[in-house]
């Protein structure tokens, strides 16, 4: 453990900063043209306002303490000096504001007038970023007055008098005279303590515009937050141009990128401005505000700064790309075009010091991670889902002479997933529907029910169907090794495991023959949900197949893949109304008997809910989350049944809240199962990926010694999540 962590504080576990959160503005609001005071005053009253919502970081407008369009009275001394006053004001308020400041204005240094960003918090002024990139074409010829900031010299400071610091005194803040000196350059990083992993880069509009902005450098230098505060005036489009940069910049960059621009107050002498705020995160909108709003708008989001780190990580070519850019051979005259050559400025927790209380939680949560809420993004997921399984058996079948498919039919999700998956390869491979032998299988525990359903669909389908009843044969097996149950009366009611896994056994054993009979392949069914449970009989079971082809899917989304095949009528109407009878039938193994009057064996009785499990499967994947944030989150997207979004079609049976206790109960069994079970997922049989979150293929996204123990991701989910 490094001595940061070990002098780290213990979580509170309810704290949104201390799960990795960071609450960040992007803000607008109506500007006072030449009138820096008013504007500063403003700007305060803002700022105070986000401090009470435990906002650390809010991004004003560029140009915002003299407005954008004042054109020639930048070149004014009276605005001027206005300005630095304004700047001045602010710094004293700050140290009694929470956020992180970031505001725009003119600074005239040396002999030179630069657009910036100052940066302001906890009664400092702690940089300033001059606008690197000045447009001169449209509507736009800044460089009548500004001087572009990419010039600057590096490693330059200065003062807010516009003194730049001699070479010999750069690195200390104050000279002789007690004249405060401050970083300047568009190669500043700001890196705020209080907030693992907040750093972050300032840029002023049109840097977004260019083929390499400063913030992709400064992405690969370690910012996670890239900030542009800009003025840009609205023409048909841009708006959407607007939107497209900043997501491209967030996924490109794994950052969240914050964008506030100018609207009310400025000049309409020939242009208009619309106030557009809007927050991305790796290329998700986190949240906006409408344009051309009356008074003051901020778009507030929680960006999860820990989710980012880790996909960092996870993403090896990112920090592949960073060495590039770190060759001395690379450096250019601008400032900022080598990772290496960025400054970084501490915001020390005395200057900015972030709640360690119950603040909430800005953002929405999927609660189904594997399944998207909007209904056409669904739709899409599910086409190019079941087109991957598709691709992918037909890929196999092609490549090993076409053989017959073997499959077992129970009438559950998986197995009708499998076979609906099946018909369509063999349509696309030319071949007959009865070159699937669909083989249902009654055992001990099957009821009449899920029976008639897979019948039906089989054939509906048009495979070649068989009732192969598995008791006789089970029931051998279990007197011959001399199980209770196979010894008469007195044994008939112990539904052991032996019990249970004999019937799983011998299903996949007369599979397995039955394909070299036959001349065929044994179709898996088993789901991804299963396989990071471990909830399947190893070796001679459900464990395995010539092909898995259910194997990249979670069991959260295969109820939306048979439901998008129905309602895309991509068979006869018998098949749609027979997926929807499986559709409707709880999830259940089928291997113990229920007594008279008792429900069917349900699997979610026993390993929880699978909603849960996926929910907690998802950030292991994608994030290598800790499991006390797992919980964190699954709180927070679980809590309330009644708020936020639900994927379309779910029943409402199914639209249920968990508590704490009930989220780290199951947690629990998940991390128990999924540590214990590997060595089934390091043998697994071939399967495709199917969904960006991952897959637990041993030769893909997952590998992981059969012999790992789960002790400390259990002791540091039990040490940090309350009980209730």
């Amino acid at each position: 453990m490094s001595t940061a962590a070990a002098d780290r504080p213990p979580i509170v576990f309810h704290s949104a900063y201390d799960q990795g959160f960071a609450r960040i503005a992007a803000v607008t609001l109506p500007v006072h043209l030449a009138d820096p005071a008013a504007n500063a005053t403003a700007i305060i009253a803002q700022a105070r306002a986000l401090g009470e919502q435990s906002v650390a970081l809010a991004a004003f407008p560029e140009l915002g303490l003299t407005g954008y369009s004042v054109d020639d009275l930048f070149l004014s001394d009276v605005l001027l000096d206005d300005a630095l006053a304004a700047i001045e004001t602010i710094r004293a308020a700050s140290v009694e504001l929470f956020p992180v400041i970031v505001v725009g204005a003119p600074l005239h240094v040396g002999n030179r007038l630069y657009n910036c960003a100052v940066v302001i918090a906890g009664g400092e002024v702690l940089g300033v970023v001059p606008k690197a990139y000045l447009p001169t074409y449209g509507e736009f010829y800044e460089r009548r007055y500004f001087a572009p900031g990419d010039s600057v010299e590096a490693n330059t400071w200065i003062s807010l008098s516009g003194v730049q610091a001699p070479p010999s005194e750069r690195q200390i803040e104050d000279d002789d005279a007690g004249e405060a000196f401050v970083p300047f350059g568009p190669d500043l990083l700001f890196d705020v303590q209080s907030v693992p992993g907040l750093t972050f880069h300032v840029e002023v509009c049109e840097d977004m515009w260019v083929p390499a902005p400063p913030s992709t450098f400064a992405a690969l230098a370690g910012a996670t937050v890239l900030v542009n505060i800009s003025s840009s005036p609205v023409t048909v489009g841009r708006t959407r141009d607007r939107e497209l940069l900043a997501c491209a910049s967030s996924a490109r960059n794994l950052a969240a990128y914050v964008y506030s621009s100018a609207g009310e107050g400025e000049s309409s002498t020939d242009l208009a401005w619309d106030g557009q705020t809007f927050v991305y995160e790796n290329g998700q909108l986190l949240g906006s505000t409408e344009r051309f709003p009356q008074g003051p708008r901020a778009t507030v989001v929680d960006v999860d700064i820990e989710g980012l780190v880790a996909e960092r990580l996870r993403r090896s070519t990112f920090d592949d790309n960073r060495e590039t850019f770190t060759r001395p051979e690379l450096r250019t005259t601008a400032t900022f075009a080598s990772t290496s050559s960025f400054r970084t400025v501490t915001v020390t927790e005395e200057r900015l010091s972030a709640p360690r209380t119950d603040i909430g939680l800005l953002r929405s949560l999927d609660r189904f991670p594997f399944v998207p809420d909007d209904p056409d993004r669904l739709a899409q997921d599910c086409g190019e889902a079941y087109s991957i399984q598709v691709a992918g058996l037909v890929q196999r079948l092609r490549a090993i002479g076409c053989p017959k498919i073997i499959i077992g039919v129970s009438g559950g999700l998986d197995s009708t997933q499998a076979l609906i998956v099946a018909a369509r390869a063999v349509d696309e491979l030319g071949l007959p529907r009865e070159h699937i032998h669909a083989l249902t299988m009654p055992g001990f525990a099957t009821s009449e029910e899920t029976k008639a359903n897979a019948l039906r669909l089989a054939t509906a389908l048009g495979c070649h169907v068989e009732t192969l009843d598995i008791r006789p044969t089970a029931t051998q097996m279990l007197t011959e090794m001399r199980h209770p149950y196979g010894l008469g009366e007195r044994g008939r009611e112990v539904y052991d495991v032996t019990f249970e896994n004999v019937q799983a056994g011998l299903r996949t054993d007369f599979l397995f023959r039955i394909a070299n009979q036959r001349g065929g392949i044994v179709l898996g069914t088993g789901d991804l949900s299963e396989l990071a449970l471990g909830w399947c009989t190893f070796g001679v079971g459900d464990h395995m197949a010539h092909y898995g082809v259910n194997a990249g899917i979670p069991k959260t989304l295969i109820q939306h893949l048979i439901r998008w095949v129905a309602s895309e009528e991509l068979f006869s109407e018998e098949v749609s109304q027979a997926l929807l009878a499986v559709l409707a039938t709880e999830i259940s193994p089928e291997l113990v008997p229920a007594g008279e009057g008792e429900p069917m064996q349900s699997t979610q009785a026993t390993i929880g809910p699978y909603a849960l499990h996926d929910f907690t499967l998802w950030h292991i994947l994608r994030q290598g989350a800790r499991p006390s944030r797992i919980a964190f989150l699954a709180q927070k997207a679980w809590a309330d049944a009644s708020t936020g979004t639900w994927p379309a079609r779910i029943p409402e049976q199914e639209k249920v809240s968990y508590d704490l206790a009930t989220i780290r109960t199951w947690e629990l069994l998940f991390l128990r199962r999924f540590f214990s079970q590997q060595f089934k997922r390091s043998t697994l049989p071939n399967g495709p990926k199917v969904v960006s979150g991952g897959s637990l293929s041993p030769r893909g996204d997952w590998r992981m010694p059969s012999d790992a123990s789960a002790a400390a991701w259990i002791a540091e989910l039990e040490r940090n999540v309350p009980e209730s």
